[in-house]
Order: C-alpha cells, then sequence, then structure tokens
C-alpha cells in the first residue's frame, strides 16, 4: 500500500514539576497509509507487535500491518457495526463482537470466514473476553446478560442476567478465573467464570463507566467514565486484591474516556497509564500520583474510541473521522506522545 507524507498539525501540552504547563504547537511529518476502513473505527486491538485488527460501522474486521502499512486480511460476516475485538496473544485466532446480536471467531491463517459464531445475546454485543488457556469465551450485552461459551465447540455453557446491568466492557484477569465488568449502571463487578457468579461490585462511581483493564500481573485494574464539560470523564484505578479499594484518579479530559491502559514499565521510571477521549485528546498520568504528565491533542479525528498498546513505544488509537492512529512515546526531552502514522 502507498504512503504519502502529510504535514499533520498537533497540539501538545507539557506538564512541568512546577504546575506550569507549556503548549507547542507542532507541524510534523506523519505518514499516512490508506484507509483500513470505509467509515468510523470503533475498535483496534493488537494481536502482535506487528499486526492490529479494528472492526467498525463497516462491519468489517481487518488485520492490518501497522509497521509496514499493509492490509493483511479483511474478513467479513457481520451484518452490522463491530463493538469488540479481543486477540489471543501469541496466536492467530481472535474474536469480534457485533451490534448484529452475535460474536465471531476468526484464524488470520484460515479462510476470511468465521471460524466459529456464538450467537444468544437479544441486543448488541458489547463485551467481549477470552480466558488466558483461550478455551473459554465470555460475551456481555446491553440486554444485561453475560454469557459463558466454549471456544471449542460453540456451545453456551452458562448464562447470568442482573438487571439494569447494561454491559459497556470485559477483561479477563491474568491467570485467574475472573472476569472484569464495566455497567452503564456505574459499577464495575468482578464476576468468576466457575459457576458465572458475581465475586464482588466495587462501589459505584457517579456516571457511566465505559471501560477497563487489568494490569499485567492482575494486581490492579483502571475504570473510566464518560461525561462532559469536565463532569465525570475521568479514569480510576482500583486494587484487585483483597482490599479492593480506589486507588487514584485521574481527572482532566472534558467529554467522555473511552478507553485506558497500562503502559509498558519500562517506558519510564515510574508506573504509567495512558487515556483516550472524545474530546480529541490522549493523555500519559503517573499512576501513582494522579498527575497527568503528556496530553497529545489529534485535531480533527473526532471523538478517540478505542486505545491500544501495540509494542513496548506504540499505542494505537482509533478515531471516528480518520481511522487509526499509530502513536509513538518518546523521551529524547522528557515523556512525550507523538503521532508517526495513520491509516
Amino acid at each position: 500500500m502507498g504512503k504519502l507524507q502529510s504535514k499533520l498539525k498537533h497540539s501538545t501540552y507539557k506538564y512541568r514539576p512546577d504546575g506550569i504547563i507549556e503548549e507547542r504547537i507542532q507541524t510534523k511529518a506523519c505518514l499516512e497509509y490508506g484507509p483500513a476502513h470505509a467509515d468510523s473505527v470503533s475498535v483496534v486491538a493488537a494481536l502482535n507487535s506487528d499486526l492490529c485488527v479494528s472492526g467498525g460501522k463497516d462491519k468489517t474486521v481487518v488485520a492490518y500491518n501497522w509497521k509496514s502499512g499493509d492490509v493483511v486480511k479483511r474478513f467479513r460476516g457481520h451484518e452490522r457495526e463491530v463493538t469488540k475485538i479481543a486477540c489471543i496473544h501469541g496466536s492467530s485466532l481472535f474474536f469480534s463482537a457485533s451490534r448484529d446480536r452475535t460474536a465471531r471467531m476468526w484464524d488470520l491463517r484460515g479462510p476470511a470466514q468465521p471460524r466459529q459464531q456464538f450467537s444468544g445475546h437479544a441486543m448488541v454485543v458489547t463485551g467481549l473476553a477470552v480466558s488466558p488457556d483461550s478455551s473459554q469465551l465470555c460475551t456481555g450485552s446491553r440486554d444485561n446478560t453475560l454469557l459463558l461459551w466454549d471456544v471449542g465447540t460453540g456451545q453456551c455453557m452458562d448464562r447470568a442476567s442482573i438487571s439494569r446491568n447494561l454491559v459497556t466492557h470485559l477483561c479477563w484477569v491474568p491467570q485467574e478465573p475472573y472476569v472484569l465488568q464495566t455497567s452503564e449502571d456505574k459499577t464495575i463487578r468482578l464476576w468468576d467464570s466457575r459457576g458465572l457468579q458475581v465475586a464482588h461490585v466495587f462501589p459505584a462511581k457517579q456516571h457511566i463507566q465505559t471501560y477497563c483493564e487489568v494490569s499485567e500481573d492482575g494486581h490492579k485494574c483502571v475504570s473510566c467514565s464518560n461525561g462532559f464539560g469536565g463532569e465525570g470523564c475521568e479514569a480510576t484505578l482500583w486494587d484487585l486484591r483483597q482490599t479492593r479499594n480506589r486507588i487514584c484518579e485521574y481527572k482532566g479530559h472534558f467529554q467522555t474516556v473511552a478507553s485506558c491502559v497500562f503502559l509498558p514499565r519500562a517506558l519510564a521510571s515510574m508506573p504509567i497509564i495512558a487515556t483516550s477521549s472524545h474530546d480529541c485528546k490522549v493523555k500519559i498520568w503517573n499512576q501513582d500520583t494522579g498527575a497527568c504528565l503528556f496530553t497529545l491533542s489529534l485535531d480533527g479525528s473526532g471523538p478517540l474510541t478505542s486505545l491500544a498498546v501495540g509494542d513496548t513505544i506504540s499505542l494505537l488509537c482509533a478515531s471516528f473521522n480518520k481511522g487509526i492512529h499509530l502513536l509513538r512515546v518518546e523521551r529524547s526531552r522528557g515523556l512525550e506522545l507523538q503521532e508517526v502514522a495513520a491509516f
């Protein structure tokens, strides 16, 4: 796929220890590849350190080599917008969920048709998580229901339903039988997949919880909130161990925070997380103190819908207007974030 050099204007904000915010308007060369999708991108996830998988309103799932700028394969089968992607690290298998009320399993090395289909929800599938051993899939929906599936047979093994529990995201805790879930009822639930029972409910927030992610060691999780005008619009760090208390909050976005991720520990001297928001901004935070370290504004991108760690220095950010942005963490002048490509 051809590359086009383009000059893109970005606003970046560097936060100094003395509290002064330095704003710099930067015009940088950014590689623009042909778009991966024909419409808005809803979700992006990293399959490995070279490939990502994305889905959007064009009903297509796309495997993309973000280092070479090439589409590896397009997968078609969903009848409506793709809402979620879940990858199996180190495998060619991955899963997608859709507004067509189904989830599907795909194989990068196989045909472009789904290898398995999971049908059982009455409404859009808004949560998707695969177990650490890849044998089970958990799906959640706006129908207030979680379903647990056998990946090999495609059969539903268990189901649970809670009134007003409109699922927004699911995340499986590494090396544990637990699934973390956010909801439109403003709560975060921890489910035990052995019997699909609620093991813990975290203290309710003031706003809808849109997304959650668990740290690699399984000790912490981060969730984020919807909102507008700076009301809500935060991310929250929680302890997943015995106390299960709220540890820290990250406030500074002005619209709904759609995604939050733990960044690789090697990037900085302190643990850091990143958030993306409908306000077109990606922020990097000190995980321990809640201080915002850097802000990148992707002007004209529209709402940022999804964020994923690509490799040890790269982030993938999906947007409503401009496809997927490849961002790179730079440390030459302190911790900074730059857009290097878009597709």
